[in-house]
């Protein structure tokens, strides 16, 4: 009877929380379609997904599965997550931000389980904001292990240090680096081989500060302590130098204003395309 009850108990806890979590039970709702689509997935997707309470616990073990070396173990690196997302609530809701908008604005996203499976993007990104909590906790050796795991396994660079918001959306996220005192701003999506960088050897506040709802084309480069305004473009290419305006199109070596941002979120429309503004 015991055993029972705590079964009873421990399924009703489950779908309690799946009621409240629209995301996890989605992402569930998909893992078990595709369990009955490729059995022969079974088991990895279990451990991954169907295994799990909740997102947060999901998140934990995808960051302990990948970041693992022979330097450091999955346990350590589950304990360390699960830790982080104790003692900050807010890395479960950027979790679920950045995973709309994954499946929003990347056109081959089909399924809200697809970035937290195999998308390097969004898992760089998820290790980042456990990376950033150790900073933030004085733990920078381990931060700081963590960024490099992260750079050897996906090529993307984003030191602890910097802060970064929700909703983001790193499209292919191949050669991407973000400095130490970068700032980007809620619902940004940056596209592949962006630099948020440093102009020299200088230290202090050095990195852009890339407001809300911008939208960084492949390739550009965004560099020094300067200020993108929100909701602003920056065209593939770019290398820009000095501050840009809310709104505007830039584009260009070195980058200039080349007319409007052509619609009010340009983030999430994800159209890259100057019409006749240069």
């Amino acid at each position: 009877m015991p055993t029972q009850a705590k079964t009873r108990t421990k399924t009703t806890t489950l779908g309690g929380a799946l009621a409240l979590d629209p995301v996890w039970r989605r992402i569930r709702s998909e893992a078990q379609e595709a369990v009955a689509q490729e059995p022969l997935l079974a088991g990895w997707i279990h451990a991954h997904v169907l295994h799990h309470a909740s997102l947060e616990r999901a998140l934990a073990f995808r960051f302990a599965d990948r970041l693992a070396s022979a330097e450091l173990s999955a346990q350590i690196l589950r304990e360390v997550a699960d830790a982080a997302h104790a003692d900050d609530a807010g890395l479960g809701v950027a979790a679920r931000a950045d995973l709309v908008a994954v499946e929003e604005r990347d056109a081959a996203c089909n399924r809200l389980m697809e970035p937290l499976l195999y998308f390097k993007g969004f898992q760089a990104l998820q290790a980042y904001r456990v990376a950033h909590w150790l900073w933030r906790g004085g733990r920078r050796d381990f931060a700081l292990l963590v960024q490099s795991r992260i750079s050897e396994l996906f090529g993307i660079d984003i030191h602890p240090a910097a802060r970064i918001g929700r909703g983001i959306m790193i499209d292919h996220a191949h050669a991407i680096v973000i400095g130490e005192t970068a700032e980007v701003g809620d619902n940004v999506s940056l596209l592949h081989s962006v630099t948020l960088g440093g102009t020299g050897k200088e230290d202090g506040d050095r990195h852009p500060k890339i407001g809300d709802g911008v939208l960084i084309g492949a390739g550009a480069k965004v560099l020094g302590n300067i200020r993108v305004g929100a909701c602003s473009r920056i065209a593939s290419g770019s290398v820009v130098l000095a501050d840009v305006p809310p709104k505007t199109t830039v584009a260009g070596v070195p980058a200039r204003v080349v007319g409007a941002a052509g619609c009010a979120q340009p983030s999430q429309m994800m159209d890259q395309i100057l019409r006749g503004e240069i």
